[in-house]
């Protein structure tokens, strides 16, 4: 979690929005703010902020243990349990702390370790499941003793089990968000941390396995970043939860030696089949496609309806965006970031590709048909696939995108519409909010604040231009208007809509 270090310490600053309490009277319940900003609080990420003094964080962890008994709400959720034990114990163990822990503060340390063992978020899985297995761990290597010994053999269990399913063959998370895939890399290199420390024995076969499943997820994380360093954001991501890549791989690099890829200048060609991201690459310009399951079977909480929608960066610098994820609260913000429109993909009819309700429910789902991304030449690249997530409507309808990069000439974009019967089809791009669009018949213009012209988009084939506002969520709390463009076309299938994307300085 990138955390803001106030002036006051008892302002806290979580998902862009502050609250200071005076004198240190936490209110830890505080009903004026979102139950994610609550969350945040209770994980006490904030102790281990530099700046921060003993006095203070002292203050605020007597104060969490008097004001919040066992099953209090937000304080005693499991995923937030462990969130809190990790940082804690990361804190007491730092050098600058005395040597003595007080025994209220070890008495509540190991109550919460108790209480997270018997609620294990078995009915939940994914990134909370590790969370819990490496808060036992961290647990079972701060304490001694036979519950001690119990969290380590159980959370390293956990932590090992699910580096296999969790972390997929091409080294992405399972859940398909960048972000998420950013925490668990992190939470991984942690327990590499602890154990080459050298305090546990741990059987080296399991310490090597840990360390290959973790530098396949390095390498993923690296190989998807944008040329601005920083990820997509698909499904459920946003700029500043995680720690920045920069971070992550400093950390690696004085962990385990690890080395960063350098990206060539020529053009290059990625593929992830096993989460479905595909990029193509040349020097700064970067598009990345989406064309994955939405997330595991039984855990696609995290999903939006992104399937076959991309980011696009030009010289460095992001033009066309994902629309990313505004918070986690019932509301027009969450329903908007998972919706079809809010991504760079299309919709039929009005419909969604994935039926996605609630705010982590996902019912019927779209399901990638094929997906490839090749190399054609030293010049040129293509990416090609499709998604069953209209074929319950009438004719069967299934959507096919091909993206056809050339060096010279930019990136051609092409959806079709296969199936029978009159359907409309809509293709969304929503620009960076940096950049303003000017429709001149058929070419779209996409020009800085200053007025110089960075890109032109150009409709080939018919189809209804429209300009409109959406919406960007590059962080939680923070929502940008930005510049959408809709292409619409009606009829009987099969039905096709083409746009060209040139950058201004190939012109």
């Amino acid at each position: 979690m990138i955390r803001h270090m106030p002036a006051d310490e008892y302002e806290f600053h979580f998902l862009n929005q502050s609250r200071t309490f005076q004198d240190g009277n936490i209110d830890w319940a505080c009903a004026c703010m979102s139950k994610l900003w609550r969350y945040n609080l209770h994980y006490f990420d904030y102790v281990i902020d530099p700046g921060r003094s003993a006095e203070s964080v002292g203050k605020l962890i007597s104060s969490w243990i008097k004001h919040n008994p066992p099953r209090t709400e937000d304080a005693w959720e499991p995923y937030t349990v462990s969130l809190r034990i990790v940082n804690w114990i990361k804190y007491f163990l730092m050098s600058e702390i005395p040597a003595r822990v007080p025994d209220l503060w070890l008495d509540s340390l190991y109550q919460q370790a108790l209480w997270l063992e018997c609620n294990i978020e078995y009915h939940i899985l994914a990134n909370h499941y590790l969370k819990n297995g490496k808060a036992l761990y961290f647990a079972g290597v701060f304490f001694e003793g036979r519950d001690a010994q119990r969290w380590l053999e159980k959370g390293l269990d956990i932590l090992s089990n699910e580096s296999d399913e969790q972390i997929l063959s091409d080294g992405g998370h399972y859940e398909r968000s960048p972000m998420y895939h950013s925490i668990v890399v992190e939470d991984y290199l942690d327990i590499l941390n602890l154990i080459l420390s050298g305090s546990i024995n741990v059987d080296s076969s399991v310490v090597d396995h840990l360390r290959v499943k973790t530098q396949s997820a390095l390498e993923y994380l690296d190989q998807i970043c944008m040329p601005d360093g920083d990820i997509p954001l698909f499904n459920d991501s946003a700029f500043h939860v995680a720690n920045p890549p920069a971070a992550i791989f400093g950390y690696a690099r004085r962990l385990v030696d690890y080395s960063r890829q350098s990206f060539q200048k020529r053009l290059s060609v990625i593929e992830k089949p096993g989460s479905g991201y595909y990029i193509i690459r040349n020097d700064t310009d970067m598009i990345i496609v989406d064309c994955g399951m939405v997330g595991p079977d039984y855990q696609p909480g995290h999903a939006h309806c992104d399937t076959l929608s991309y980011e696009l960066a030009i010289d460095g610098r992001r033009v066309i965006v994902d629309s990313g994820v505004h918070d986690y609260e019932k509301g027009a913000y969450r329903e908007y970031a998972r919706c079809t429109r809010a991504h760079n993909t299309v919709s039929v009819d009005g419909y969604e590709q994935s039926e996605v309700w609630g705010l982590f429910r996902v019912g019927r789902r779209a399901r990638p048909i094929s997906a490839s991304a090749f190399r054609i030449d030293g010049k040129r690249a293509r990416f090609v696939g499709s998604h069953d997530g209209f074929r319950h409507l009438p004719g069967s309808v299934v959507h096919s995108r091909t993206v056809d990069y050339d060096v010279q000439g930019g990136w051609t974009v092409e959806d079709n519409l296969s199936g029978s019967g009159q359907h409309r089809m809509e293709s969304f791009i929503h620009l960076h909010p940096d950049l303003n669009a000017n429709v001149i018949e058929d070419k779209i213009l996409l020009s800085d604040a200053s007025g110089k012209l960075i890109a032109t988009i150009e409709v080939s084939g018919g189809g209804d231009i429209k300009l409109t506002k959406g919406w960007y969520f590059p962080e939680f709390g923070k929502k940008m208007d930005n510049a959408m463009i809709t292409i619409r076309k009606s009829g009987v299938l099969p039905l096709r809509i083409q746009y060209k994307i040139r950058k201004a300085s190939a012109a």
